[in-house]
């Protein structure tokens, strides 16, 4: 017979490598958090907490660009993180990935397309309303149509 899965719960609180694995996983997850906190601007979207080893915190970023922007501010970030969250902090690293690029998370484009079963229901409810309402839905239909000649 196959033994029951374990529940993910017990399986962190047992001996070996995975409860300080997944300790340092919320450990960088806060320092992101907080850096990003102190940090402000666009430059947020643009960094990552990567590590912290031996007294050194590891931002990654997706260009050389925002990594001399973040150089910028390091001495105030330093200063913040051993005064608030981590006094055994000695230095802060800035590395270039290029592949933070990747993971970039694009907003999305309004979809501001009516098909035409909607433009027909839209018309058709327009018949039924009088005065600037039905006139604004008799254009919005008409203009769905149009919109989908003109490609």
């Amino acid at each position: 017979m196959k033994k029951p899965p374990q529940d993910l719960s017990q399986l962190l609180l047992q001996q070996g490598q995975l409860p300080s694995i997944a300790e340092k996983a919320e450990l960088l997850l806060h320092l992101d958090h907080y850096v990003k906190q102190v940090i402000t601007g666009p430059i947020t979207e643009q960094l990552k907490v990567a590590n912290f080893r031996q007294g050194v915190l590891v931002i990654e970023t997706s260009t050389a660009a925002w990594a001399a922007r973040i150089n910028f501010q390091k001495p105030k970030l330093l200063q913040q993180l051993q005064a608030e969250t981590l006094p055994m902090l000695s230095a802060i690293e800035v590395k270039v990935n290029p592949s933070l690029k990747m993971y970039e998370t694009k907003s999305k484009q309004a979809h501001n397309q009516i098909s035409e079963t909607a433009a027909a229901h839209i018309d058709a409810l327009a018949e039924h309303i009088e005065g600037s309402l039905g006139q604004k839905l008799k254009r919005l239909a008409a203009l769905a149509s149009r919109s989908r000649q003109s490609k």
